[in-house]
């Protein structure tokens, strides 16, 4: 049967874009500028090069209005506080003397001034940098980014929609600056922030913008009445000034429930909503609101942040149900595509018919345009797009990858017992204590150490044939004794190989699985210059043979210090990864936690005393409601557990965390069971050792004191203060001394000095703490 037409023609659109280019060239160039070989003019223009072509691609694929000012050197939210005048007073004068290089020093810090703090973008594996406000802060207008990348649209001919950080959720990421009271509440800001987005706006509208996009992804959080009655006030405000161009509010990574009546009645033009990860929510929830009359509706019915084919025939049905609750209805992504890789084309090394249910930014751009013009047109004018779809979606169902049944019968065996420790913590701590003879304060890192380039370079001959596998192995191990040599000499109590083997922490064990597929240029932006390739989840996980075992005894062997056998954990290995949607999370957890099992009893077998298995992605994986915790945290926690439940009282399990908000989730942090757990801490100025105190966290914890994200050197006093702070909240029996994260991303110098420091400073406060500490 025919689709009926929109009784408008359906626009097809994007909320953002991926901003690294097909080869990364914006990172290349901007690591190029930190390092002096390419100057601010170069710089700037790779990005207009970069910018240009993705407007170009966008609309030959037949997009409308393409979005601008999503572009950004480092980061949108950082943007944002450069946009509203929120630098913070310790980078005003870097800003003032050089805007460009101001911006980086507030993103990266300089070696005398701190950066912002970073964290996860809501439930992403992206990393935002955090506004810092107080009761002085003053907000002043700056529009020369939204309006230059506006007018350069326009200029080549394109439609564009400058998209800004709406001034809710700005004020809802932010936190007190430094100094400032813990319970200020930025959100008391909104009548002195709103005035600047006039400004902003008035600008836009002048340059020629006829929409303006604002994100407030926000809503779809929990919010208090006072959170939505400020959104409520917020765009009445903007939608009732005279000088404006029309206003499209964008929400997504789920369902805005009560803030969509808000929007709803709100003086805006448009709405765009996630149809994909809120299920039916807000197609339900705009159907009881009474639809959007006389408004615009962008529905998000591709989803933006995985990477399997849409289904166009589910699609249509929503987008049809849609037609009678707005005025116009246009087809977008979920979200930006920012958080999926550019082109599935560039993957030659995919079985072509596995390739055929992928698709990345440029696919998916291509399925809103089909999807708007069946909209638009009824299902016969896309007959031969919808049989194919039919086609891929029917092989991916009935693929022999897709199911193993030693793995699933494997899975419904587990036990209750299987993830459980076989003596309480007490006991264990005391096992350890005797079995390690660490002493108080004990040193360690959290696993890799710098990936040079001559590492990578010995990774690229290995694949293209120029040295063999026994001259690659050679170099491995040359740098792992170069690693343990290092640390003996430093101090450090707890070693670790430096993972010079290992690509990513996820892609390593990623491509020993099986299960899953990895990709060559499927890059995606985890911060500033940061990307990651995300593998693809696509079968049933099982481990064939040992993954880490070789290279973790190598290293024992070459000291008598406890070297740490470092694994990725089964959230983590989920979060970072494109997981299959034929399933719930929680049954593939459990697959990836039973073949970690193998491999942690592996080592524990091997000699290996001390295993940290990683879940920095715990927190980020929370969903945005509060109502959906308690089942993720459940199946979560257990897959952890599982993983490693299995070994004796003596070895000590350590797990780590970074770069996201602990508080909520210290809980589940308790029902890990871990021996040891290392956290972020540093730029946060210990704000988690403070949280895990309050819930009594009984075990021991290492909150970072060398902030890695940062190319500073920390020193032996300001890693001393930190821990000081750290023994404010944690006893000196139970806190460690480490960064806040592993060291692939710093450069050997940096690493030394500020590893050597690190230990300086333990040493230090061991000689202070009175002798009945230990």
């Amino acid at each position: 049967m025919t689709a009926k037409p929109a009784a408008a023609a359906a626009r097809a659109t994007v909320y953002g874009y991926p901003r690294q280019g097909p080869n990364r060239e914006l990172k290349k160039a901007i690591e190029g500028y930190w390092k002096g070989r390419v100057d601010a003019a170069a710089l700037r223009e790779t990005a207009a090069e970069l910018r240009r072509g993705t407007w170009q691609q966008l609309a030959e694929a037949g997009v409308h209005d393409v979005p601008t000012g999503d572009f950004s050197y480092y980061d949108h939210v950082l943007d944002t506080s450069v946009m509203v005048g929120a630098v913070p007073r310790r980078h005003r004068a870097a800003v003032d003397a050089d805007a460009l290089d101001g911006y980086f020093a507030m993103a990266r810090g300089t070696q005398d001034v701190a950066p912002l703090e970073m964290t996860k973008w809501f439930d992403t594996n992206y990393h935002y940098l955090v506004p810092e406000l107080g009761p002085d802060t003053v907000f002043t207008a700056d529009s020369a980014k939204q309006v230059a990348e506006c007018a350069e649209a326009l200029a080549l001919g394109h439609t564009p929609r400058p998209v800004l950080v709406g001034p809710v959720t700005y004020l809802l990421l932010a936190k007190p600056a430094p100094g400032v009271a813990a319970d200020f509440e930025p959100l008391t800001l909104l009548d002195r922030l709103l005035p600047v987005y006039a400004e902003v706006l008035a600008d836009l509208r002048a340059a020629g913008a006829a929409w303006v996009q604002l994100d407030e992804p926000a809503l779809v959080q929990d919010r208090t009445p006072a959170e939505l009655n400020a959104a409520a006030r917020a765009y009445r405000a903007l939608g009732g000034l005279a000088d404006r161009p029309q206003l499209l509010v964008a929400s997504y990574f789920g369902r805005l429930g009560e803030a969509l009546t808000v929007l709803a009645k709100a003086p805006v033009d448009g709405l765009a909503l996630d149809f994909t990860e809120s299920g039916a929510g807000n197609l339900d929830d705009l159907a009881a609101a009474g639809g959007l009359p006389g408004k615009r509706l962008v529905a998000g019915v591709v989803n933006g942040r995985n990477i399997w084919i849409n289904d166009y025939e589910k699609s249509l049905a929503t987008l049809g149900t849609l037609l009678g609750l707005a005025d116009r209805v246009d087809v977008s992504a979920s979200c930006s595509l920012l958080h999926v890789p550019l082109d599935a084309d560039a993957e030659r090394d995919i079985d072509p018919q596995i390739a055929r249910w992928l698709a990345f930014a440029r696919q998916k751009t291509e399925e809103i345009v089909v999807l708007a013009r069946g909209l638009t047109g009824g299902t016969d004018t896309i007959a031969a797009e919808l049989a194919a779809n039919r086609a891929d979606l029917a092989s991916r169902a009935g693929a022999a990858l897709t199911r193993d049944p030693a793995v699933r019968a494997r899975t419904a065996a587990v036990t209750d017992a299987d993830g459980r420790r076989s003596q309480p913590y007490t006991e264990r701590s005391a096992a350890q204590r005797a079995h390690l003879g660490l002493p108080l304060l004990p040193t360690t890192t959290i696993g890799s150490f710098p990936q040079t380039t001559e590492l990578r370079t010995a990774r690229a001959d290995l694949r293209a044939g120029r040295i063999d596998e026994a001259g690659y192995e050679e170099r491995i191990k040359d740098e792992i004794r170069e690693v343990l040599s290092f640390q003996e000499k430093a101090g450090l109590d707890v070693l670790v190989h430096g993972e010079p083997e290992r690509n990513d922490m996820v892609q390593y064990f990623a491509e020993q699985l099986t299960g899953y597929l990895a990709t060559q240029h499927g890059w995606v932006q985890s911060y500033g210059t940061r990307y990651v390739r995300p593998p693809v989840l696509a079968g049933d996980i099982s481990r064939p043979e040992p993954m880490t075992v070789r290279w973790t005894t190598y290293a024992q062997s070459l000291t008598a210090r406890p070297v740490k056998g470092m694994l990725t954990g089964p959230v983590t290995m989920l979060a970072w990864s494109f997981v299959r949607d034929d399933q719930p999370l929680g049954d593939t957890a459990r697959q990836v936690a039973l073949a970690l099992r193998d491999e942690v009893n592996d080592l524990e077998a091997s000699g290996t005393s001390v295993i940290q298995v990683d879940e920095p992605a715990l927190r980020e994986t929370l969903p945005l409601r509060a109502a959906e915790h308690a089942a993720y945290l459940e199946w979560a926690t257990e897959s952890f557990r599982l993983a490693t439940g299995g070994v004796r009282p003596d070895t000590q399990i350590h797990t780590h965390m970074c770069y996201a908000e602990f508080g909520d989730i210290v809980q589940a942090i308790d029902d890990l069971d871990a021996d040891v757990i290392s956290l972020e801490a540093a730029r946060s100025h210990m704000q988690v050792a403070r949280e895990l105190a309050a819930h009594g966290y009984p075990r021991e914890a290492g909150p970072g004191v060398y902030d890695i994200h940062s190319p500073r050197i920390p020193s032996t006093e300001e890693a001393a203060a930190l821990l000081r702070k750290g023994l404010e909240a944690i006893p000196a029996s139970r806190l460690w001394v480490n960064p806040d994260c592993g060291l692939k991303t710093r450069g050997w110098p940096e690493t030394r000095a500020s590893l050597e420091n690190l230990v300086a400073a333990a040493r230090e406060i061991r000689a202070e703490l009175p002798t009945e500490a230990a």
